[in-house]
């Protein structure tokens, strides 16, 4: 009976050593995974950034005061609200879209004659929960290479259930893309690069990005993961 309780006592305290030791892996992963999403959160803000005060000049340039000064509190704006989110933290949809939609009205104050923006969000997708500013990377890379050619800019951000999965689409179009062959925007920049790196870090199995010209006169991000409700 002795020998029996031993074992059973041994055999105890490896349980629970062995259980100290998957929590403290666990813990090394989830803050390596920490760092890692948080390094890529502030990869993206400066391109941003320096993005829209290129903007801010240029309306300067083109004797636009009134228009550049609306812009800068758009900015400003815009960041106060960015600044004080938590890159770890999901957002629901409709909070995630609100956000685009201040980032969209301070390009509007330079582009507000060439820019079409539709949006396509069932109701019942809106409370989905999305990484914090993750379309960020898509929409300004829609505005910026779609009114890098002279045409008119249609940009269409859509929210759809398959299965258990989300999927978030932003396209657009621009009438002149053709006229330069589409052969412009192969592969994957910076942003949408760290958009595919920081979606498939957070959902190792179930998160992607694809991208790419789907016609010659249109671009495509399709960003998956997995559906959950806030």
């Amino acid at each position: 009976m002795f020998f029996g309780w031993s074992c059973f006592f041994v055999a105890y305290l490896y349980n629970l050593e062995i259980r100290a030791h998957e929590r403290r892996l666990a813990a090394s992963r989830e803050e390596a995974l920490n760092a890692k999403m948080q390094a890529l959160h502030y990869q993206i803000n400066p391109h941003f950034l320096f993005n829209t005060l290129n903007s801010v000049v240029g309306l300067i340039e083109e004797g636009s005061p009134a228009s550049a000064s609306r812009m800068i509190m758009s900015l400003s704006s815009f960041l106060r609200t960015t600044l004080e989110l938590d890159p770890l933290r999901d957002l629901p949809l409709a909070d995630e879209l609100a956000l685009q939609a201040e980032y969209l009205k301070i390009e509007n104050e330079r582009f507000s004659d060439r820019m079409k923006v539709t949006l396509h969000v069932p109701h019942e997708l809106e409370n989905a929960l999305v990484p914090s500013l993750i379309l960020q990377p898509l929409v300004e890379n829609a505005v910026k290479h779609g009114l890098g050619f002279s045409g008119n800019l249609e940009i269409t951000i859509s929210a759809s259930q398959e299965g258990q999965s989300l999927k978030l689409l932003v396209e657009n179009s621009s009438r002149t893309i053709g006229k330069r062959g589409g052969t412009e925007r192969q592969g994957l920049g910076i942003g949408l690069l760290n958009v595919a790196h920081r979606i498939q870090t957070r959902f190792p199995q179930a998160g992607t990005l694809v991208a790419g010209p789907v016609s010659p006169s249109r671009f495509r991000a399709l960003l998956t993961m997995p559906l959950r409700l806030a």
